[in-house]
């Protein structure tokens, strides 16, 4: 089957995914092989290429290797990407310190339009994390045989102004996989271990479990309404002139 850009992106976030939720040792090797098969799409595949590398720098630096961490960055900002906030990450603040680090950083262009989304993407990310930490607490003890999935806001659709933004789309997307799958999964196990609660000597508490329905219903309801809410709208007269990164050290990661 031949490579192409939509092709690549699936694959792609499902090896973001399996980083996410198998670790970086099933991760990296599909990483390596994307950012390849995306280097042979010439300039159209760039961009992919790019998110295998920021994956990577970012895994890299977690091992305290800085010098591989720079190599994949630079390959990164090459291919496109300009995710700011990312770099702001408290992790990644230490890394401000290195002269390669702060001389790729300033060659990196953004508009402010672009760079809006970015922070919109980034307090997605850690929306969704409270929410799946939140969800596990809520169904502690329910009895129901129901399975609530965690409901995500919509990706933006705009045109982005730089291809770095379908980077960190791609990034949050994974992240939202990752999250459902292991909320299911979780929610299955509980919903079998009600069943089986039944089948074996029939202790299970009916009136309470359709309460804990009804309420885990409630509650869907609502994170699904929020997430709604939350959509990301365009700023209007948002600047689309490509323009330096703000300074490092002058953006606060969304909390």
């Amino acid at each position: 089957m031949v490579d192409t850009v939509s092709s690549l992106t699936t694959r792609l976030h499902e090896v973001l995914v399996e980083f996410l939720t198998k670790g970086p040792g099933v991760g990296t090797r599909g990483l390596h092989d994307v950012v390849a098969r995306a280097g042979a799409l010439g300039p159209a595949g760039a961009w992919l290429a790019a998110s295998g590398h920021a994956s990577l720098a970012g895994l890299a630096w977690a091992q305290g290797q800085a010098d591989t961490t720079v190599l994949h960055l630079e390959a990164a900002v090459a291919g496109g990407f300009n995710d700011c906030v990312a770099l702001h990450t408290a992790p990644m603040v230490p890394l401000h310190r290195d002269p390669r680090f702060r001389a790729l950083y300033e060659r990196m262009r953004i508009t402010q339009a672009d760079l809006d989304e970015y922070f919109w993407l980034h307090r997605e990310m850690q929306i969704m994390v409270r929410d799946a930490q939140d969800a596990t607490v809520d169904n502690i003890g329910r009895l129901d045989t129901g399975v609530s999935l965690l409901p995500q806001a919509p990706l933006p659709t705009r045109e982005p102004n730089t291809p770095g933004v379908l980077i960190t789309r791609l990034d949050v997307a994974a992240a939202q996989t990752a999250i459902q799958q292991a909320a299911v999964r979780a929610e299955f196990q509980r919903s079998a271990g009600n069943t089986s609660l039944d089948l074996i000597d029939g202790s299970w508490d009916q009136p309470r479990a359709m309460r804990d329905a009804w309420y885990a219903d409630e509650l869907e309801t609502r994170r699904r309404r929020a997430a709604e809410a939350r959509a990301f709208v365009e700023r209007p007269g948002a600047g689309t002139t490509l323009v330096p990164c703000p300074p490092l050290g002058s953006i606060t990661y969304p909390g």
